[in-house]
């Protein structure tokens, strides 16, 4: 696949890590290189860690990463084990993180990948395709409770009970086998206003499953503690989200970590000991501008917020 994609709020993401050419980075969520490519080329003696759980995007970074090579590492992990490849890969401390969450452009454009409910493939939706659960088998072996609770907690659809009921029928006469039966399954649930609404009727589901598949929200505390944890004093933290999920729990943890002392407000005196080991360098997450979201429609949901690690605290 030709390199022609621009990645999201990449210019606000380069500004938010304040690179410099002798520092350490981490892009934790490589895809299609764009974010990297842009570390990589401001580095002169710095260092570049790329990590991604889809075999294919490393793959494909050795060729988009070539002229920078000499400064590039890239590892196959999950980044909820950031700390162990951290250490494997013998960083002391990160002077900035980079975090592009969700399905990458890569993975939805590849219709035999199963992310796209716009094209037919078979259900999978694995971004690392070594490990063993696939949307099959949660379409076809999860109970209607199950399905009913990752549709309407992951997926924020308020058709959720209905749409399980569809699928535990549907599947009674056959299995539901690919990403297009699905998707009639999930229509035949909805009332016809749902059907008539601008988003596509199946796209909170796809999510929801999607996000059962990966354990994409069960994987972002451990990153989060991890990442300030192996952040040098000063370092920058950059997270970008696309939805309400993901955004809520990298807000919390941000406001989390940057609260200092814990102890009730009648206490003369701080006991706890408690201190920032952040600071939050976005008070509203930014956003796509007109240009981007013109140029790059999937823009159009994507936040970024950003930290710094505070200087009293070493890695």
């Amino acid at each position: 696949m030709e390199f022609t994609h621009k990645p999201v709020l990449l210019e606000e993401c380069i500004q938010a890590l304040n690179i410099r050419p002798d520092g350490v980075y981490v892009d934790g969520t490589l895809g299609r290189a764009g974010h990297s490519r842009e570390i990589a080329q401001r580095l002169t003696t710095g260092r570049l860690i790329c990590i991604d759980r889809d075999m294919a995007a490393i793959d494909a970074a050795k060729e988009r990463l070539a002229p920078w090579l000499d400064r590039v590492t890239l590892v196959h992990s999950n980044f909820s084990e950031l700390g162990g490849v951290l250490r494997d890969a013998g960083v002391a401390g990160a002077d900035g993180m980079l975090f592009d969450l969700g399905v990458s452009s890569p993975q939805l454009d590849d219709a035999a990948r199963g992310f796209s409910y716009m094209q037919d493939a078979p259900l999978d939706m694995r971004m690392d395709t070594s490990v063993p659960l696939t949307a099959r088998e949660v379409v076809n072996e999860w109970s209607y409770e199950e399905l009913r609770r990752i549709l309407y907690d992951y997926g924020e659809e308020r058709y959720a009970p209905a749409i399980a009921k569809a699928i535990v029928r549907a599947r009674e006469d056959k299995p539901v086998e690919t990403t297009l039966e699905l998707v009639d399954i999930i229509k035949s649930a909805m009332p016809p206003a749902a059907l008539r609404e601008k988003q596509h009727p199946a796209k909170r589901s796809f999510q929801a499953i999607r996000i059962a598949v990966n354990g994409e929200l069960d994987a972002l505390p451990p990153m989060l503690k991890s990442a300030v944890d192996g952040l040098n004093p000063g370092g920058r933290l950059a997270v970008i989200t696309f939805h309400s999920l993901e955004d809520r729990i990298v807000k919390r943890a941000m406001q989390d970590m940057a609260r200092g002392c814990t102890c009730p407000p009648e206490f003369p005196v701080c006991v706890c000991g408690k201190k920032p080991r952040i600071k939050v360098l976005t008070r509203k997450p930014i956003v796509s501008g007109e240009a981007e979201l013109a140029e790059n429609p999937r823009a159009r949901s994507a936040k970024l917020r950003v930290a710094e690690k505070c200087d009293n605290f070493d890695i």
